[in-house]
């Protein structure tokens, strides 16, 4: 489930609310930071696995600028210094309300319900209002910040962040492609730091001790169900539209709404 649903635009956090509670799964472990953070990181080694040229690339980019001083008429630059500057709103949100956005959902599914529907309706409205003309090297600050601010909303489950950037990369112009690789590419500094983030937790008085073997497991399967998404995502794209995960959050959300109104 993470790994398919956190680079699907259909909300891992809302699946991983849910589902379990649809399963009957009521298991200090399954909702322990420890596995948490290991889902995470399996999803982490997904987006390392497939992008390493382009992060290898952007990453010296970025490091050139800094020594240089200088970003213009090199655009690995520019993308380097807009990934960075569109993890910032996240990064902040998250560090300041973590602990909200952990708790209050989880007995809230109507709410998530809700939440689910929303998301849907913004991926619609991109579809149908996005010029679909623009690629990555044609990104500017203005947008980088707009598919940032878009970003930190994803805290609030069943938004989904893959889906609420690369609805924002649709609504700035970008192409399919180009917004689910924006997407995916300025995933990976805020799934590095929310996990590394997370990892302070694992040593405090609510830890939930575990043995290592389901831990690495989560991660392993995690990791391969990332790749396969990542990479069906944007073989789909190029050549058909978003609308098939919108008709599936509508799925979705009335199953949710269903298993609350009937538990």
């Amino acid at each position: 489930m993470q790994g398919l649903t956190e680079f699907l635009p259909i909300s891992s956090s809302a699946h991983l609310i849910v589902v379990p509670k649809m399963l009957g799964w009521d298991d200090p472990f399954i909702n322990s930071n420890a596995f948490d953070v290991m889902l995470h990181m399996g999803t982490l080694v997904a987006l390392l696995v497939y992008f390493w040229r382009d992060l290898v690339r952007l990453l010296a980019a970025w490091l050139r600028s800094i020594v240089e001083r200088r970003i213009a008429g090199d655009p690995d630059r520019l993308l380097a210094w807009l990934l960075l500057v569109s993890a910032i709103p996240g990064a902040i949100l998250g560090a300041v309300a973590e602990s909200f956005f952990d708790t209050f959902f989880r007995e809230r599914l109507l709410l998530i319900a809700l939440l689910v529907l929303v998301g849907a309706a913004i991926l619609w409205l991109a579809e149908r209002r996005g010029r679909r003309q623009r690629e990555l090297n044609d990104l500017r600050l203005g947008d980088a910040a707009l598919i940032g601010a878009a970003q930190a909303l994803a805290l609030f489950p069943g938004i989904s962040r893959s889906g609420i950037t690369i609805g924002a990369g649709l609504f700035v112009g970008l192409t399919r492609d180009a917004a689910a690789r924006f997407s995916f590419l300025m995933g990976t500094p805020i799934i590095a730091g929310a996990g590394i983030w997370k990892l302070r937790t694992l040593i405090g008085p609510d830890a939930v001790a575990v043995e290592p073997g389901p831990l690495i497991a989560g991660m392993i399967v995690s990791g391969v169900a990332g790749l396969l998404a990542i990479s069906l995502l944007l073989a789909f794209v190029r050549s058909r539209s978003y609308e098939v995960f919108v008709g599936y959050r509508l799925l979705f959300a009335a199953v949710i709404a269903a298993f609350a109104l009937t538990h």
